[in-house]
């Protein structure tokens, strides 16, 4: 069976991979992040998710049996990407931005080998209630916000703030789990590895 590699930091990737028990090895790819001019939200993530994979790929050199898993996730209000935070005030901005209103979550997730490669884009709808400026001041207090896209985290204490989801809630953590598992499939990589092994 071929192994798998994740490209990316994220420990929550990491654990939704465990989740379904798909064992992997992550490998940072280091790319621009930047969005181009004009780019839809939608074309961003999948092309940061492939060129993620592609940059771990590269690395990796002649490992014939390599699979590399990338993703890129982005939150997105009336067609603006928001990303991770830089300050207080800028996450502030975001959170006034996003009380009381849905937005968007797209989430890319891209699998490359040696032999070829696969993406999908999953959108994801996000409604928070009206969020006070305590409460927002209180959250990033919290250290939480500072590294999240759109500055929150569903799977933490922004819980909370979410009064309905539309979608997978997997992909708004970072991964779509539904998808990832056809797409691990099709390159002949079985979820439930460790479950079935025992």
């Amino acid at each position: 069976m071929a192994e798998l590699f994740l490209a990316s930091a994220s420990p929550r990737r990491r654990e939704l991979l465990a989740q379904i028990a798909v064992p992997c090895v992550t490998q940072i790819a280091s790319i621009d992040e930047t969005p181009l001019p004009d780019e839809p939200a939608t074309a961003y993530v999948e092309r940061l998710a492939r060129e993620k994979a592609r940059a771990v790929l590269l690395a990796l050199g002649d490992s014939a049996d390599a699979v590399v898993l990338g993703a890129d996730t982005a939150v997105v209000l009336e067609g603006q990407i928001l990303g991770k935070p830089q300050d207080f005030a800028d996450c502030s901005r975001m959170l006034r931005g996003l009380s009381g209103r849905t937005h968007q979550v797209m989430t890319a997730v891209a699998l490359v080998s040696a032999q070829r490669e696969a993406a999908q884009v999953v959108c994801s709808e996000v409604t928070f209630r009206h969020l006070g400026d305590a409460e927002i001041a209180a959250y990033w207090a919290s250290g939480e916000p500072a590294d999240k896209a759109g500055g929150y985290g569903i799977q933490g204490l922004a819980a909370v703030f979410v009064s309905r989801l539309e979608g997978s809630y997997s992909a708004v953590v970072g991964l779509p789990l539904c998808e990832t598992a056809q797409l691990l499939g099709d390159f002949g990589i079985a979820c439930w590895q460790q479950k079935a092994a025992k």
